[in-house]
């Protein structure tokens, strides 16, 4: 065992990031200001996109994105119910109706063969969700969105850094929503961006995050605006400060590294449990290039003598900590209380998380936390091995 215990998620921040920091604090600007833009445009660049617009969290990039494209009342949106809470909000907050579909069996993303069969005339855009950092299958996507006119807006909270059939994640979908929350690849600490190639969505999130009005602050109280301005829509505050650019901008600049360091964990998981039939690991399909934001290893309990709970108890006791993502929506009781899911209307997603364990992967892993974690799962599926 372990002798400290090795916690889900680390955040990596160096003394960079904490100077910049600093600096913002003495500067004139600590809101959205010069440092933001500066975070957008490397960003923008980092990405190849045609524009990016930071704002507050994931949460809001995908409410301001599903506005940009004029989701409202009476409208479906399809998504996956094996996500985070954010994803289905916000299309309830935009006064419309989330439509769950199932997932693959192998990467656990949206199925685009479950998506077609939820269309309907009510139907307006497709919120894929790149489970884990893998994405989703976007050219089938793309296709049913062009047959059937629907935006597609991309939650790629987990899916920084990755690519799809050599594009990157960001310049696939209409617009695409990314997350810089504390444990995410990189990290303003919180926050987050919409990247699109269209100037249409692009214009309209960028009103919209500040109120719906015409001058966003920097420019109105700097010596390149004026005082005047206008609301041009009823807007959010969704805004990213000047202080989480800062961390950002450093974050970007280390990105490939860390991720580097991500991709060689995750190999060296995959080469220890690949053989051992109690578990399965995550595949990768050849057509992409993985985040690694999650290493999920799935429990074959018929082979096991404890259930995946027992697993991660058992796991615990080593000093590991592990996480679950996730509980499906539709068994949560607003979902069911609301739109009368029930458990097994999703069977592959509800299979997923009844087997599913989040292994620790982050850069501040060392080699021996590595091993750590590895000696763990193999003690645990010795000692409970049917």
């Amino acid at each position: 065992m372990r002798p400290s215990f090795l916690p889900p998620f680390r955040h990596t921040i160096g003394e960079e990031e904490i100077s910049e920091v600093v600096d913002t604090l003495r500067s004139d600007w600590i809101t959205t200001g010069p440092k933001t833009s500066r975070f957008e445009e490397s960003f923008r660049e980092f990405i190849g996109c045609k524009h990016a617009v930071a704002v507050s969290s994931c949460t809001a990039a995908l409410e301001l994105s599903l506005a940009s494209v004029g989701v409202g009342k009476g409208d479906e949106v399809i998504t996956s119910p094996f996500t985070f809470a954010a994803t289905a909000e916000v299309i309830i907050h935009q006064n419309a109706t989330p439509r769950f579909a199932d997932v693959e069996k192998e990467t656990y993303n949206l199925s685009p063969e479950e998506v077609v069969d939820n269309v309907s005339a009510n139907t307006k855009a497709i919120i894929p969700v790149h489970y884990g950092g893998q994405p989703c299958e976007m050219d089938e996507l793309a296709k049913i969105a062009a047959e059937y006119d629907l935006a597609i807006i991309e939650d790629a909270a987990h899916a920084f850094g990755a690519s799809y059939k050599n594009r990157m994640i960001g310049t696939v979908g209409d617009s695409t929503c990314f997350s810089f929350y504390a444990t995410k690849n990189i990290t303003t600490a919180d926050g987050g961006m919409v990247t699109t190639n269209s100037d249409t969505i692009a214009a309209k999130v960028r009103i919209l995050s500040l109120h719906g009005i015409s001058k966003d602050a920097w420019k109105r109280y700097s010596d390149e605006g004026t005082w005047h301005y206008e609301i041009l829509l009823p807007g959010y505050k969704y805004n990213m400060t000047d202080i989480q650019a800062a961390i950002g901008i450093h974050q970007l600049r280390k990105a490939p590294e860390m991720q580097k360091r991500r991709e060689e964990i995750a190999t060296k998981y995959t080469k220890a449990f690949e053989n051992i039939p109690e578990i399965t690991t995550p595949c990768t399909k050849k057509n992409v290039k993985h985040a690694w934001h999650l290493y999920p290893l799935l429990i074959n309990a018929n082979l096991l003598s404890i259930s995946r709970n027992g697993f991660i108890e058992a796991l615990k006791s080593e000093n590991i900590g592990t996480s679950v993502h996730f509980i499906p929506l539709h068994l949560h009781p607003y979902y069911k209380d609301t739109y009368g899911y029930k458990r097994g209307d999703f069977p592959i997603a509800e299979s997923v998380f009844d087997r599913e364990i989040s292994l620790p992967i982050y850069p501040r892993m060392t080699e021996d936390d590595v091993d750590d974690v590895i000696a763990s799962v193999h003690k645990v599926v010795d000692e409970h091995g049917a």
